[in-house]
């Protein structure tokens, strides 16, 4: 099972991040997500654990527990939704230059 944990300390890491899940049973991965520019972490992370019930203990124990001073929030994590296409973006507005009224009429 897939768990995500958000609210985290910018100083947990990925070991840290195991460690807490460790007790509930066997943590197959654990990681802290980071801003890809600066590396620091972006307060969030998602642990996989190999038994679901195992898993179902630990978010239930684990959901607003206090770490390093923080209250975190676990859950099971959803899959990603897609994000919608809206044709790109940026650049300025389209403004009509054309002219006014006056000039030659034919």
């Amino acid at each position: 099972m897939n768990i995500y944990v958000s609210n985290l300390s910018f100083n947990v890491q990925d070991e840290d991040l195991k460690e807490f899940f460790a007790e509930y049973g066997e943590v197959t991965s654990a990681k802290v997500i980071t801003d890809k520019f600066t590396g620091r972490s972006r307060g969030f992370g998602f642990v996989e654990m190999s038994d679901d019930a195992a898993a179902q203990k630990a978010i239930q124990e684990l959901d607003g527990a206090t770490v390093e001073g923080r209250a975190i929030k676990v859950s099971e994590a959803k899959p990603r939704e897609a994000r919608p296409s809206n044709g790109g973006g940026g650049g300025a507005p389209r403004r009509n230059f054309g002219g006014g009224g006056g000039g030659n009429r034919w």
